[in-house]
């Protein structure tokens, strides 16, 4: 890198770093993208991390794009292909019952009938339509600077839902799906794990959960109905396509190349020093690395103390557990019989439902907390390759994954063999011989994600996504030229690119663009 000088120094080429270099470079701006890792993208990559099949890619960290709001793609001029799942849900038992959720709405309302009661069809219905108001009212909020929620529920969210918006914004997922009268137990723990809990380091029952369920709801992709969608060749792509659209509006992106410091100079930014001693000089600069890499890098005492002590305060290590895999074949489900569609591109959810379904999601998140492995944890397994057929090998393999919730994030190294086999275990209950089938694995511990994707804590959220709105790391920190501009800040973490939009359009408002 030759670069001395540019108007902006970006810290991170993730994807929210990637969307902003796109923005302030078409704004005329000269634009350095400065990451420590030798590819672009943070945790959107779409890798070849398997030794035993290394012609396979795989989605080695985030997995579907779901939350990124169409109104930003427009903007950006950009198009990613992505691929509709359908169904998107399966729920398999060790039974004869299970729900495959597509879009035949008719044909999941029969199964629920069937296999659970004509109740869960009307709370089901009654929970989709209130969902679907919310996330139609929100959704132009993410492309704006956050407002407290009283405010954000006044501004933008409907007079009858306002109440409900901000009790779910500051309750627990378990209380909202309460409020449905479901029967079944294990539906409302479906709900609860894949939207409420995931990525948290939280337990049912805790406040701020409920914002994480209604962010996990906001996907407004064209063709999405809510649902989250495959990015055809990995998530990759969509990293990609941010930085050829960076590049082509004049930014600069360099890998491997580390930020030691950000300078200041009497109180404002004045640049950055590399890790080689080399300097960047700049009177911005923007964090798009996890808000707490970006405190490491300010000197000493320079964040304002009441921003210090709220980060500090809200600061979580990861608590997920995600196992790479490369499969010979597919698996075969006892509980579908030969007709039923292929559940392969759908979030396979297998959860504990022996006794009460909650309590051992309850009594699982006791566990974690007191440091143990849960025996029988919740499980997302995601099996693309049938959908997304582009990723596969000459060979066939296929790309899965199992995305574990939750695990102490004090899990070591040591424990993971015996821990990934105890969990192909719990896929063979379901789908016998699943385990023989794994050519390859590469797990990722919350110290794993750390290491491999430079997340601290190895929280996939960077700030929990219990803390919400105004409560999470602002795009101007309080010193003068620095921004921050991650998945740690407002609207939430996730694929989203919003706030990497919202940190470049505060940039433009305080340079007078």
């Amino acid at each position: 890198m030759s670069e001395t000088r540019a108007d902006v120094v970006i810290v991170g080429a993730g994807h929210n770093g990637l969307v902003s270099a796109v923005l302030l470079a078409r704004a005329g701006l000269s634009v350095v993208v400065l990451e420590a890792a030798d590819v672009i993208g943070g945790a959107a990559r779409t890798e070849h991390p398997f030794p035993r099949v290394p012609g396979l890619g795989h989605s080695t960290g985030s997995y579907l794009l779901g939350l990124m709001p169409p109104e930003l793609l427009k903007t950006l001029d950009v198009d990613i292909p992505v691929l509709r799942r359908d169904p998107h849900y399966f729920l398999p038992t060790r039974g004869d019952a299970y729900l495959l959720f597509g879009t035949d709405r008719e044909s999941t309302r029969a199964q629920m009938a069937r296999f659970f009661s004509p109740e869960d069809v009307a709370a089901d219905d009654a929970m989709q339509a209130e969902i679907a108001a919310l996330r139609d009212d929100l959704g132009p909020a993410w492309l704006a600077e956050p407002l407290p929620v009283e405010e954000t529920a006044d501004r933008y969210i409907r007079p009858a839902l306002q109440q409900t918006f901000i009790d779910l914004v500051r309750g627990s997922v378990a209380d909202y799906l309460a409020r449905f009268d479901f029967r079944s137990e294990l539906l409302v723990s479906m709900y609860a794990v894949t939207d409420g809990l995931s990525g948290l380091n939280a337990g049912p029952d805790d406040p701020g959960t409920g914002h994480n369920f209604l962010a996990h709801n906001m996907c407004r992709l064209p063709g999405a109905d809510g649902t989250w969608m495959i990015a055809k060749g990995g998530m990759g792509t969509v990293s990609r396509t941010f930085a050829d659209a960076a590049r082509a509006a004049g930014a600069q992106i360099f890998t491997g190349t580390k930020v030691k410091q950000i300078s200041l100079d009497s109180g404002a930014a004045s640049g950055v020093v590399l890790e080689d001693g080399r300097s960047v000089h700049a009177n911005v600069v923007l964090g798009a690395c996890d808000p707490y890499r970006l405190i490491e890098l300010l000197p000493d005492g320079a964040l304002p103390a009441p921003l210090a002590a709220r980060m500090a305060e809200v600061r979580r290590p990861g608590t997920t557990l995600k196992v790479n895999l490369a499969l010979s074949d597919l698996p075969r489900f006892t509980c579908l019989p030969a007709d039923a569609p292929s559940p392969f591109g759908a979030t396979i959810h297998l959860l504990p439902y022996q006794d009460s379904p909650m309590a051992s999601l309850r009594a699982m998140w006791t566990d974690v907390v007191a440091g143990r492995l849960p025996a029988e944890p919740t499980i997302e397994w995601y099996l693309h390759t049938t959908v997304d057929p582009s990723l596969q090998d000459e060979g066939g393999h296929h790309s899965s994954a199992l995305f574990v919730q939750s695990v102490p994030a004090t899990i070591t190294d040591e424990q993971v063999p015996s821990y990934v086999e105890h969990l192909l275990s719990i896929c063979d209950s379901y789908a016998p011989g699943s385990s023989a089938l794994v050519a390859d694995a590469f797990p990722l511990t919350p110290s794993g994600i750390e290491r491999h994707f430079g997340i601290t804590g190895g929280h996939i959220h960077h700030i929990d996504n219990t803390v919400s709105f105004t409560d999470r790391m602002p795009y101007a920190t309080g010193i003068d030229g620095v921004y921050a501009g991650s998945a740690g800040c407002f609207p939430a973490g996730s694929v989203i690119g919003a706030a990497g939009h919202n940190a470049a359009m505060r940039i433009l408002r305080d340079l007078g663009r």
